[in-house]
């Protein structure tokens, strides 16, 4: 299949996404990326981070921003050539994996590039854009998201953090086909997983996102043996979760648990 992820340049934890997906892959799928900015329209990185620093605190935002900019920088000091700092850039050359930079997934020119590719399916991982219906119809399998919850519980934004701030003793993931509507699709592939205990937010993201890896692999290999079985989601359940606030990292922290 001509396969095409949509992601943003994520130093932290999606290199290793990546990397897993392309080693486990079967051979045969035409792999690309189209990276996209980070951030919501009408929003700057200087916007997010006082945003992040005003909700998480000085502290958190100073050293997530310097995990960024550490691997970032390391990334353009060795131009993406040393596996020991796993950039997506440096993935994806190991790899030999086409990729390019696009603002607007639903421009014009995305969508006749994606047709130009004969694009059998797209899959987006942490893509912040919402997908018009003419993206969605295009690729000839469909489009795919993963999505870091037991669906449709924890539809929205950082169900990592939700579920940790709620304390729950069990978490998920979900792959699903996209439709227009926010995180409600037909379910592909969901797992189940358990909270542990001495969970910090890094270490429970870094597993979700392994997990996440593993469920597309499988989830892409249904779908080219023709056994892409699915299931709707009852939407009259579950829940939405917005930008935390401030109380919201308070009971995160009074649960006993930290950021790294």
């Amino acid at each position: 299949m001509h396969i095409v992820f949509l992601s943003p340049d994520e130093p932290l934890y999606l290199p290793e996404f990546y990397r897993y997906v392309i080693e486990n892959l079967s051979h045969g799928h035409d792999i690309k990326v189209i990276i996209v900015p980070p951030v919501y329209k009408n929003t700057t990185k200087l916007d997010l981070v006082l945003r992040y620093a005003k909700t998480f605190g000085l502290k958190e935002a100073v050293a997530l921003s310097f995990m960024v900019i550490y691997y970032k920088g390391m990334d353009l000091l060795f131009s993406g050539r040393w596996d020991g700092f796993y950039s997506m850039r440096a993935v994806f050359r190991k790899y030999g994996i086409p990729y390019l930079y696009e603002n607007d997934v639903n421009s014009r020119r995305n969508l006749d590039r994606l047709r130009t590719w004969e694009t059998d399916l797209v899959i987006s991982i942490s893509c912040p854009q919402i997908f018009k219906q003419e993206l969605i119809e295009l690729p000839l399998k469909g489009c795919l998201n993963q999505h870091g919850s037991i669906l449709p519980d924890y539809r929205g934004v950082m169900p990592s953090f939700w579920v940790l701030a709620n304390n729950e003793s069990e978490a998920g993931s979900t792959l699903f086909f996209v439709n227009e509507k926010i995180d409600a699709g037909d379910v592909l592939v969901q797992r189940k997983f358990p909270i542990h205990p001495d969970d910090t937010l890094e270490s429970f993201i870094r597993r979700s996102k392994r997990i996440g890896a593993e469920m597309v692999v499988e989830g892409v290999e249904k779908i080219n043996r023709g056994k892409a079985e699915t299931y709707s989601l009852d939407m009259s359940k579950g829940n939405y979760y917005g930008w935390p606030k401030r109380e919201d990292v308070k009971r995160f922290l009074n649960n006993g648990r930290r950021f790294r």
